[in-house]
C-alpha cells in the first residue's frame, strides 16, 4: 500500500488534533459544557472545518470506539473458520480490548479517556450504544457466513450480533458502576462466560419471612 501523500497526511493530522483538543476540553470542563466552536478554536480552525471531519462532538469523542469496532470486525473476519460463533466473537473482542489496554499499536490513552467519558456522560453513553448498534449488520453478516446460513432468513446471526454489540456493553457499563477499577477486558470476559453458560437460570427460592405459611 502506498504511503499517504502530503494532503492526506495533513488531513490526518488535523483530524487527530481535533480529537486531542476535544478530549482535553472534555477532561477540563466536562462533555456537556464543551462546544464544537471551542474544539475548533483550540486547533485554530473554523467550526466548518471541524464538520468536514465529524458531524458532532459525540462523533469526535467516539472516534476511538469507531477504530475499536473496525478492529473487532476485522479480528472476527480473521478468526479460524472452525471456531464456534461465540468462541470467535470472544477471541475477537477480548483480543482488541487487551491490545488497547496494553497500548499494543493502539491508542490506550484515548481508550481509557473514552471509558471515563462514557461512564460520566449519559448522552455520550447513549451515543456509544447507537454507534455499536450501527455495526450489527456487519457482524451479523460475518456470523452468518460462519454458520453457513442466510441472515435474511435465519435470525440467529442478527440476535447474536445484537447481544454482543448492544446488550453486552450495557451489562459491562452496569458492572463498571459497581466495580470501577476492573479492566474492560475482564468485564467482557465475565459477560462472555455468562453467555456461554446459557441464560435460562433456574428460579431461586426466596425467604418469604416469618408470616409465610
Amino acid at each position: 500500500m502506498d504511503a499517504p501523500g502530503l494532503r492526506e497526511r495533513k488531513k490526518i493530522r488535523t483530524r487527530q488534533s481535533l480529537v486531542d483538543a476535544a478530549y482535553e476540553l472534555f477532561a477540563r470542563q466536562g462533555f456537556a459544557a464543551t462546544t464544537v466552536d471551542q474544539i475548533a478554536d483550540s486547533v485554530e480552525v473554523s467550526a466548518r472545518t471541524f464538520h468536514r471531519y465529524f458531524s458532532s462532538k459525540e462523533e469526535a469523542a467516539l472516534s476511538v470506539l469507531t477504530e475499536q469496532l473496525d478492529a473487532m470486525v476485522e479480528a472476527l473476519r480473521a478468526r479460524p473458520a472452525d471456531e464456534s460463533v461465540m468462541t470467535a466473537l470472544r477471541n475477537a473482542v477480548l483480543g482488541v480490548l487487551t491490545r488497547y489496554e496494553a497500548d499494543e499499536d493502539c491508542d490506550a490513552f484515548r481508550f481509557h479517556r473514552l471509558q471515563a467519558l462514557i461512564a460520566s456522560s449519559p448522552p455520550l453513553r447513549a451515543a456509544a450504544a447507537e454507534h455499536s448498534t450501527a455495526r450489527t449488520a456487519d457482524v451479523a453478516e460475518l456470523l452468518a457466513k460462519r454458520l453457513g446460513v442466510e441472515p435474511a432468513t435465519d435470525p440467529r446471526p442478527g440476535l447474536i450480533a445484537a447481544v454482543v454489540l448492544c446488550a453486552a456493553p450495557a451489562a459491562v457499563d452496569a458492572r463498571r458502576e459497581q466495580e470501577p477499577s476492573r479492566r474492560a477486558s475482564e468485564l467482557y470476559e465475565e459477560v462472555f462466560d455468562l453467555l456461554g453458560s446459557g441464560l435460562d437460570y433456574p428460579a431461586g427460592r426466596r425467604n418469604s419471612g416469618a408470616g409465610a405459611r
